[in-house]
Order: C-alpha cells, then structure tokens, then sequence
C-alpha cells in the first residue's frame, strides 16, 4: 500500500463539515467555540489507532466506500487533509469526538495503525485565544506539543462525532 501524504492544513470546506455534525449534538454557541477553536488550534499528531480508542469508535472496513475512497487517494499520491477533533473528558467518560475525518483516520489505519495523524483539536474547557498560545492550559508542556500527550479535559456535553 502507498506511503499516507498529509497537507499542512485542513480544506476550509472541512469546518463546515465540522460545523454541522457538532450542530446535532452542541448548541449553536458551542458550535461556533469549537469551530473558532479548530481554527486557532496548533496542528498535532496521533496515532490512528489512539483517535479511534480515545473516541471509542469502530474501524470501519476497508471496503467503506468512503474509506475506499481516501485510500485510493492516498495511493494516488493526493494529500489527505488533517482531521478536526473535540477533546473528551476522560475523567467524566466522554470520548473524543472526531469532527470531521473519521474516514480519513480509518484509511490511515488500514495502510498503517501506527501513522501520525495532524489534528486539531478544539478544547472547550479554554477559551479559543488561549487555545493556540504556547503555555497556555491547551498546550501541554515538552514532548506533548508535538501531539503525544493531550492537556486537560473538556468539560462539555457528552458527544462522540464520526463524520467524515
């Protein structure tokens, strides 16, 4: 299977896409957090396999037609963009909620469970100008900025968002 290629940035047609999965499950006002959220948000990356734990979301099958379509992509050479994320709330038993790329992680885990997989995350426990800011309740300190470690928890609605 070809090598995953990853754009620096998500398409800006993926946060609408965000928008309106987080608009069934989020009032209107938090929609909007976690959108300004995503697009304040450092790129991070993870695992494949750890987004789909954190979510507690099922691999779907590599014969997904839209998981099909991400891995021909992929074997294409075409970049994939990088999923959006809501950070759960581990202590209270939220998962996290993938807002828009749930197909694209499970591509990425059919080539290979143990690609890094750029992320934003929105964390709606800070608000979004702290967000993005190095040292701020969202940016964990050392090797966790480079996606290995999440920071606090959210303390919103319990959600667990897979579109794709």
């Amino acid at each position: 299977m070809a090598k995953e290629h990853w754009k620096a940035e998500p398409d800006e047609h993926d946060y609408p896409a965000a928008a309106d999965y987080l608009s069934l499950l989020l009032t209107a006002a938090q929609v909007d957090l976690a959108v300004t959220s995503l697009r304040a948000a450092a790129l991070i990356h993870h695992k494949a396999k750890d987004l789909l734990r954190a979510g507690r979301l099922p691999l779907l099958d590599a014969k997904d037609p839209d998981v099909v379509r991400d891995m021909r992509e992929v074997r294409r050479g075409r970049r994939l963009s990088p999923v959006l994320l809501v950070r759960g709330a581990g202590d209270r038993g939220v998962p996290l909620t993938v807002a828009d790329g749930y197909h694209r992680i499970c591509a990425s885990y059919h080539i290979n469970e143990d690609t890094e997989i750029p992320c934003r995350l929105a964390d709606l426990s800070a608000p979004p100008e702290l967000a993005a800011r190095p040292g701020s309740p969202t940016d964990p300190p050392g090797p966790a900025r480079r996606g290995k470690r999440a920071g606090p928890t959210r303390r919103g609605p319990a959600t667990n968002v897979t579109q794709g």
